[in-house]
């Protein structure tokens, strides 16, 4: 469940990111009454299985059973909850218009926040870890170590969102910024997935890899997420 709003007295509309279909929207009617049978179960990071029939504008929702119950423990927590809604602003924004990879979002973002409930890692490494990944399978896959515009071999020093990532001396733009060798590293480990030297990255080059994320989310989604800026930064 990626969002909801209210829909008249008792109904919401629900953004769904699905495995198989891409993004659904759909009605859960009744769902804010108390008697609901299955509004705890369609609330924003729960993961489960749905019975949808066609409506006349949006699909209707006529069952859901849930398979993973994130919901309740990443809201129990500010730093878990303010990633995991700014994972799920990501994922609504990169497959609105891309069904292609649809699936591959869906597995990313289930993983995600997961991993966010059972407090695996720090709330901002997972969140930048998921950013970086759902660009990746989006097309937009950035480089930390060979110049992200000619190729040469790095490591290099400077970092452009709009060129893809590091780049070299030559290819630099005016302005560029020049992030410290540790957040580069931090930054390819959290592409990666290499946990063991994320984990012990120090709060410095966590804040600086975390605006360099930020930046190249914004470049490429051409739009700023508005619950990024709520994220608790250690």
């Amino acid at each position: 469940m990626l969002r909801t709003h209210k829909l008249g007295e008792a109904d919401r509309i629900i953004t769904l990111l699905t495995k198989h279909h891409g993004q659904v929207r759909a009605v859960a009617k009744g769902v804010r009454r108390t008697s609901s049978r299955f509004g705890a179960r369609l609330e924003p990071f729960m993961v489960a299985d749905l019975q949808l029939v066609s409506g006349r504008t949006l699909d209707i929702v006529t069952q859901a059973v849930a398979k993973g119950a994130y919901g309740s423990s990443i809201a129990a927590d500010y730093s878990r909850y303010t990633a995991a809604a700014a994972m799920t602003e990501t994922a609504e924004k990169l497959t609105d218009a891309d069904a292609d990879s649809g699936t591959a979002q869906y597995n990313l973002l289930v993983g995600a926040l997961a991993a966010l409930s059972r407090s695996d890692h720090p709330p901002e490494l997972i969140l930048d870890s998921y950013l970086l990944r759902a660009l990746a399978t989006g097309g937009w896959a950035p480089s930390f170590t060979d110049c992200a515009r000619c190729g040469a071999r790095g490591p290099h020093t400077a970092f452009s969102a709009p060129l893809g990532g590091m780049i070299c001396n030559d290819c630099r733009p005016p302005g560029s910024p020049a992030p410290a060798p540790e957040t580069v590293v931090l930054l390819g480990a959290l592409l990666t997935g290499d946990w063991a030297t994320a984990d012990v990255s120090e709060s410095l080059h966590r804040r600086e890899a975390a605006g360099l994320v930020a930046s190249y989310l914004q470049w490429h989604l051409e739009r700023a997420l508005k619950s990024l800026k709520h994220v608790e930064r250690s």
